[in-house]
């Protein structure tokens, strides 16, 4: 049992579901996203406050402006992408905190959360600033 414990911890210590983050971002924890997908996927849409740091472009000069002190959340399509994990990967050996997006932005819209870019959706559940 003790294993079984083990594993789920480590899944909660390194994953993140859509509803989390939603969470996370509206009571203004530190959180930054990362769409780690290319430009134009990015363009087209993405979740409100992401910065889109492509995988195969997350090095130390692109990553040098960021805070080292905050969680970073990394996401791409979906379950049939794996540039998350990637950029996931890519920034924990650069030295960041990172969780992975459950889902990506497929499951971040079918959670009903709404999306900024040129296909955006905007009637879903929108971040809020309380500040």
């Amino acid at each position: 049992m003790e294993a079984q414990i083990k594993h789920y911890e480590n899944k909660l210590a390194f994953e993140m579901d859509p509803s989390d983050l939603f969470d996370a971002l509206n009571n203004g924890e530190k959180v930054v996203v990362i769409d780690a997908r290319k430009a134009f996927g990015f363009e087209a849409e993405h979740i409100p406050t992401a910065i889109n740091i492509p995988h195969r472009e997350m090095n130390l000069e692109t990553t040098q402006h960021l805070d080292r002190d905050i969680l970073y959340v990394t996401y791409c399509d979906g379950i049939g992408c794996n540039a998350s994990t990637k950029g996931a990967l890519n920034m924990t050996k650069l030295g960041f905190k990172v969780k992975e997006l459950i889902g990506g932005i497929e499951w971040w819209k079918f959670d009903g959360y709404a999306t900024e870019g040129t296909k955006g959706v905007e009637s879903g559940l929108k971040i809020e600033c309380a500040c």
